[in-house]
């Protein structure tokens, strides 16, 4: 996901998101357990999609407390 699209969602979107996106990779590292998982690249894009949008929700937060002060 592309990091324009994930600014543009709110936060309760991202959240529920970085939830989708962990049962997601979840799902992955069971069937790389067994053996079964046919795109093994997968796994290192849900990740890092989940990074940028954890780093999308603090930059928030930074901003907000910024605001604050």
């Amino acid at each position: 996901m592309k990091i324009k699209e994930l600014r543009e969602l709110s936060n309760k979107e991202i959240e529920s998101k970085i939830i989708e996106a962990k049962k997601e990779l979840f799902n992955l590292r069971m069937k790389q357990s067994t053996g079964t998982l046919e795109k093994p690249h997968k796994i290192n894009e849900l990740r890092k999609d989940v990074a940028r949008m954890k780093t999308i929700l603090r930059e928030r937060e930074l901003e907000e407390a910024n605001h604050g002060e």
